[in-house]
């Protein structure tokens, strides 16, 4: 009888020690994970209001945050013309800093550099710029602006997860079948998607006659739109709010016309025809939603 009480007594011993043990174990586990969780897991977006006035970029970011921390941070960068992204273009030798700079290695290569100190100091804001144009000495190997870069993933986590968008990231062109009988154009678009998302589509056309291209000859006053009409502004500046409304709305098809035409009362101060643009990138983006 004593040893069977003594043996209960062993086993009760053993099984508050063991409980006591693994309670200790997972306040421990729950104590390390939830003070160092500094943002919330998902995928943050962000990117430049306009494209830039002089070289025609603008720039983007995507960062990955999982289990809290910053586990991958993609800088990127689309041009009003549309064609490919900053990195493919850097990557493929297009963009050129190198052969066309005293840069000592390519734009995506130092964009990398910046990446890396992002995920090293877990912070946006930890970084010093060595001028007003955001160069900075604290990244070993980098002699670009990087202010975009961390100004955008501040900006991004400081918003909620707002993931992907709906396409397929890449480049798409369409073009019209022919030249316009009437006005001997043919309009093409270049659309280029980053993260999902919609982050430039030019639209411009070709002379059956040859010679610069639309947005040129607008830009320069050939095209005469102003001069030979009663057109408010330029032919490539309308071409634009018709571009700005499909980055915002993501959708060719969000847009009604107010004659057969291809005219729009939907966006203020266009009086071009636009449903050669929004037809040419659904065309262009037909196949390229995930």
């Amino acid at each position: 009888m004593k040893k069977l009480v003594l043996l209960l007594a062993i086993v009760f011993l053993l099984t508050a020690i063991t409980g006591t043990l693994v309670g200790c174990n997972k306040a421990t586990e729950a104590d390390s994970t939830a003070p160092d969780a500094k943002y919330a897991d998902g995928v943050y977006f962000a990117q430049e209001d306009d494209f830039n006035v002089d070289n025609g970029w603008k720039y983007m970011v995507t960062i990955t945050v999982t289990d809290g921390k910053i586990t991958e941070a993609i800088w990127n960068g689309a041009n009003q013309a549309g064609g490919n992204d900053k990195i493919t273009q850097s990557t493929d030798g297009s963009y050129g800093m190198v052969a066309y700079s005293d840069a000592q290695s390519e734009w995506h290569e130092q964009a990398i550099l910046a990446q890396d100190h992002l995920l090293a100091t877990q912070e946006p804001t930890d970084i010093t710029y060595s001028d007003d144009e955001g160069h900075t000495d604290a990244i070993t190997g980098v002699s670009i602006h990087v202010r975009e870069f961390f100004g955008l993933a501040e900006k991004a986590l400081a918003a909620d997860p707002n993931g992907y968008g709906t396409y397929t990231d890449g480049t798409y062109t369409a073009e019209k079948a022919s030249f316009s009988e009437t006005s001997g154009w043919k309009e093409n678009v270049s659309v280029t998607v980053i993260s999902g998302r919609i982050v430039a589509a030019g639209w411009n056309g070709v002379h059956k006659d040859g010679g610069d291209d639309k947005v040129t000859q607008s830009m320069d006053g050939r095209y005469g739109m102003v001069a030979y009409s009663d057109a408010q502004s330029e032919w490539h500046e309308q071409s634009v709010i018709a571009q700005n409304h499909l980055l915002m709305t993501q959708d060719p098809t969000d847009i009604t016309y107010s004659d057969d035409e291809g005219h729009t009362d939907a966006l203020t101060g266009v009086s071009i025809h636009v449903s050669s643009f929004f037809e040419l990138v659904a065309e262009a983006l037909a196949g390229a939603t995930k």
